[in-house]
């Protein structure tokens, strides 16, 4: 393979919804995302297909739904969810091509040996700054090279913050500036608060510590693209920007709500600087190693994947020859939490299917206990942001949601009878969407 081909970095946030300036948010301060989106394509209809960390992860490094990779939700303790051993990643597939491949910051992947990289890069918790510069020597050596940063920010990380009556979950912020770094803190009572949330002061702290840990995820990106520019290799490479799922809050994290699977993608190709474009093709992660492989000129076509490359969509804005619809599947997150859901989303619908609809909605530990959820236990709260809460915790079988009517998902239109045929069409897409991907929850139409 020639020596010309352009060096990969996919940068991965943990738990980045659509929040910062290029997103249209007034906050968080995003300044080296709002760069970079400036210098390429921003996807605006981008999303995971499971709203969980490492079941995600497992799809943005193999292309197959996790209900087929088999990381069906967490890797790590107890939960012990891992890929199959016959599944063979991005990094094993770049490495066979010829890539240097070096990897940094948060792995939550498994078995590790079916996602082997040449080098681990040192991290430095939640300093990205520091984790960037501990990139420096990777990117100024050879080329080409695959270098997969990822990030901590903004996950939650348990700590808690004396602040209101339900004590606040901290985001990672540190009590003094990192060395070379200077935290972004946030007013909690000047910051709007997504509609999606409720307007409670347990929510706005929360969001504010939110806001500042994107922040701190932003400057590292800054400081890595700093680099690649310093030695010379910004502009031989693609740049991919992504989130595994949106943000660590109830409404967001585990659903498959807009929040938690419409998320950011960010492509600077290799080349120029470029006037800043945005796409609004339906994108998953499935199609990101298809993507990488094709720039790598490694890819042979979308049979062995559930995604396929996007990168011929990169000067259309409007893209007409491309797939008119896209799949998620969730099933776990942690191994006690069980609600599978599967998704097919258009352009304007979202259908949804609750396999265990009769269940009260499973929340992952941590969301379950922030001070946001609990100031609504604690409130007996009928409203949780736009949605009852009756409604978030006991689901029907069937959500239908016009998204051009109702972009906050709050009219169900599943049992009204002028939209049975829709239902039934995309009943009928599902199933065969699961068939396809060899979907062990398939059988799950018939005998429940």
């Amino acid at each position: 393979m020639a020596n010309d081909r352009p060096n990969l970095v996919l940068l991965v946030a943990d738990d980045h919804g659509l929040d910062g300036g290029c997103f249209g948010t007034t906050v968080p301060a995003t300044p080296h995302l709002d760069a970079l989106a400036g210098d390429g394509v921003r996807f605006t209809q981008a999303f995971c297909t499971t709203a969980s960390c490492a079941a995600s992860r497992s799809v943005i490094l193999t292309g197959l739904h996790n209900h087929t990779n088999g990381a069906y939700g967490h890797t790590h303790g107890c939960h012990h969810f891992a890929c199959f051993d016959n599944v063979v990643s991005l990094p094993v597939l770049l490495r066979r091509g010829g890539y240097r491949t070096g990897r940094v910051g948060k792995f939550h992947h498994a078995p590790e040996a079916a996602f082997a990289f040449d080098t681990v890069i040192p991290s430095a918790g939640r300093d990205d700054v520091r984790m960037s510069e501990n990139c420096r020597a990777f990117v100024t050596a050879d080329e080409p090279f695959f270098l997969y940063w990822c990030s901590l920010n903004p996950h939650r990380d348990g700590r808690i913050l004396e602040r209101h009556p339900c004590r606040p979950d901290r985001f990672g912020n540190p009590d003094t500036d990192f060395a070379g770094d200077r935290e972004t803190v946030y007013d909690d009572s000047r910051i709007p608060v997504p509609t999606y949330l409720p307007d409670t002061p347990e929510a706005r702290a929360e969001w504010a510590q939110y806001c500042q840990s994107v922040s701190r995820l932003d400057r590292g990106v800054g400081r890595l693209l700093r680099i690649l520019a310093d030695c010379g290799k910004l502009d031989n490479t693609l740049i991919v920007y992504i989130s595994d799922n949106g943000a660590a809050f109830p409404g967001a994290k585990t659903t498959l709500y807009e929040p938690g699977m419409n998320l950011p993608c960010i492509v600077r190709p290799p080349g120029p600087r470029r006037a800043h474009r945005t796409c609004d093709a339906l994108v998953t992660w499935c199609d990101l190693t298809p993507t990488f492989l094709a720039a790598a000129g490694l890819y042979e076509g979308p049979a062995a994947f559930h995604g396929d490359s996007f990168l011929r969509l990169l000067d259309q804005e409007h893209p007409t020859e491309w797939r008119d619809e896209v799949y998620a599947a969730h099933s776990f997150h942690e191994v006690t939490n069980y609600y599978p859901m599967r998704v097919v989303r258009t352009a304007r619908h979202k259908f949804i299917w609750n396999l265990a609809s009769p269940l009260t909605y499973s929340f992952a530990s941590d969301l379950w206990a922030c001070a946001t959820w609990q100031g609504v236990i604690r409130d007996q709260l009928a409203e949780y942001g736009q949605r009852p809460v009756e409604a978030y915790l006991h689901r029907p079988r069937f959500e239908l949601y016009d998204l051009q009517a109702d972009p906050g998902e709050t009219v169900n239109l599943a049992a009204r009878p002028e939209h049975a045929a829709l239902v039934a069409q995309f009943s009928a897409k599902l199933k065969a969407f699961q068939e396809r991907t060899s979907d062990p929850w398939l059988h799950k139409w018939e005998y429940e």
